[in-house]
């Protein structure tokens, strides 16, 4: 029986840390936009250009020779 005034607490303890984290996430709008996450699953992204247009030139010349060779 004693335990009990041990887990009593720490269920508090828990109970207060969880709501304060939601709290926190409200308060840093967090939960503002819930339909923009499940949506943007279904459109791709917009294609990163690289820093160093040269290194995509020369990937697409190898690319090209590799294409040109006879299998």
């Amino acid at each position: 029986m004693s335990v009990i005034y041990v887990l009593i607490p720490i269920a508090v303890l828990f109970v207060m840390i969880g709501l304060a984290i939601f709290f926190w996430a409200v308060k840093s709008k967090q939960f503002e936009d819930l339909d923009k996450e499940g949506f943007s699953i279904l459109f791709d992204d917009e294609p990163k250009s690289p820093a160093d247009p040269s290194v995509t030139d020369q990937a697409s010349q190898q690319h090209n020779r590799s294409d040109d060779e006879p299998r």
